[in-house]
C-alpha cells in the first residue's frame, strides 16, 4: 500500500510511513504483543490515557482467549465453537490495533519533530474523524477527549466487519455459548491489583454500538480513579501478561492449580488477510452523546468477591451440563 502513495510523500515521510507499518506489523503478531506495545507506548507517553485502556482491555481479551482452551470450557463447548469464539476475539483485537497503533506512532514522532504529523494517518486508512481529534488535541491539549474520540473510533471500526459481519452474527453473536455468556456477565472486563482485589465492569449485549461506547468511558472512568490508577499500573508494570488468568488468580486463589493455559502454548500465530477498510464516518454520524464525558463516581467497590461467585455459577453450570450429558449417554446406552 505504501508504494501507491510514494510519489505523494517528501523522502523523509515516506520512509517514517514505512517505519510505522513495520512497528505495526511487529507488535500485531498476537494478543500478548498488543498487550505489550500498548504498554510500553503508554509508560513513555502518559498523556495518551487511551493507551493504557487498550492495553488493560487487550488482557482481558488474552483471558477470554486462553479460558476457550481451559479446563472448563473446553468440558461444555465443542472444539469448533470455541474456535469461532476464539477468532472473533482475534480479530476484532487485530483490527483496533492495526488501526490504532499507527495513530499512536505519529502522535509520537510529531513530538519528535515538534509539528503535527496527522496529515499521515489517511496512509494507515484512519477515520477522517480522528484526523480532527489529532489535531485539536495537538492544539488543545485534552487528553480525556483524546481518550474518548479513540473510544468512540475504534468501537466504530470494528461495527461492520466484526459486529455486522453476517458471518459473526449467525456463528458468534446468535450462538448458545455467547449469549449464556452475556446473561450470565461471564464476559467482563477486569482490572486486578497486586493485592488481589479486582475492580472492573460488563456490558451487556456487546452487539450494541451505543453501549460499547458508553462502557469503554466507564472503564476509563475505573482504570483513571485517583484512588486506583496507581494499583492498576503497578500490577500491569509486575505482572508479565501471558494470556492465563493465572497471572492475577495465583493472588486470589493462590492455593488453586491453574485453570487456563498460556496464550502462545494455547494458539498458533493467526495470519489475518489485509482489508480494504471504508471509513466509518461515511456510513453513520457522530452521534453528539457519544462524546459526552461521564461523570466520575465516587470509589468504585471490589468486584473480587462477585468474580468468585460468578465463577463457582459458571463451574455449577458445567457440572450439571455434563451430569445430564452423561446421564443421557447412560439411558442410551
Amino acid at each position: 500500500m505504501v508504494g501507491l502513495f510514494n510519489y505523494f510523500l517528501p523522502p523523509n515521510e515516506e520512509r517514517l510511513v514505512q517505519k510505522i507499518y513495520s512497528l505495526t506489523k511487529k507488535y500485531n503478531l498476537d494478543n500478548i504483543s498488543r498487550t505489550e506495545g500498548y504498554l510500553q507506548y503508554y509508560t513513555a507517553n502518559k498523556e495518551i490515557q487511551w493507551a493504557y485502556l487498550a492495553s488493560q482491555v487487550s488482557r482481558n481479551a488474552g483471558w477470554n482467549m486462553c479460558d476457550l482452551q481451559g479446563s472448563w470450557f473446553s468440558k461444555i463447548l465443542a472444539a469448533e465453537k470455541r474456535e469461532k469464539l476464539f477468532f472473533t476475539y482475534e480479530e476484532a483485537n487485530w483490527l483496533i490495533f492495526q488501526d490504532a497503533f499507527p495513530q499512536l506512532l505519529l502522535y509520537d514522532y510529531s513530538t519528535k519533530y515538534n509539528r503535527p504529523l496527522f496529515h499521515l494517518l489517511k496512509y494507515f486508512s484512519v477515520s477522517s474523524f480522528m484526523e480532527k481529534e489529532w489535531n485539536l488535541f495537538w492544539r488543545k491539549r485534552n487528553q480525556t477527549r483524546l481518550m474518548t474520540s479513540l473510544i468512540i473510533n475504534e468501537q466504530n471500526l470494528i461495527e461492520q466487519p466484526i459486529i455486522k459481519n453476517p458471518y459473526y452474527k449467525r456463528e458468534v453473536f446468535h450462538s448458545p455459548a455467547y449469549l449464556l455468556q452475556d446473561f450470565f456477565h461471564f464476559s467482563s472486563v477486569l482490572f486486578p491489583t497486586l493485592k488481589g482485589n479486582l475492580y472492573g465492569g460488563c456490558v451487556t449485549d456487546f452487539t450494541s454500538l451505543d453501549k460499547r461506547i458508553e462502557f469503554g468511558k466507564e472503564l476509563a472512568n475505573i482504570l483513571f480513579h485517583p484512588d486506583l490508577y496507581e494499583s492498576f499500573y503497578q500490577f500491569s508494570i509486575s505482572r508479565t501478561h501471558t494470556g492465563s488468568r493465572r497471572d492475577y488468580e495465583c493472588i486470589i486463589y493462590p492455593q488453586h492449580k491453574r485453570d487456563t493455559p498460556i496464550l502462545r502454548l494455547a494458539y498458533p500465530v493467526v495470519k489475518h488477510e489485509k482489508k480494504e477498510m471504508v471509513d466509518w464516518t461515511e456510513m453513520r454520524k457522530k452521534k453528539k452523546a457519544w462524546q459526552k464525558t461521564l461523570a466520575r463516581k465516587q470509589k468504585p467497590q471490589t468486584l473480587t468477591t462477585w468474580y468468585r461467585d460468578k465463577q463457582e455459577q459458571l463451574h455449577t453450570l458445567i457440572r450439571l451440563e455434563n451430569k445430564v450429558v452423561k446421564n443421557k449417554y447412560v439411558e442410551n446406552s
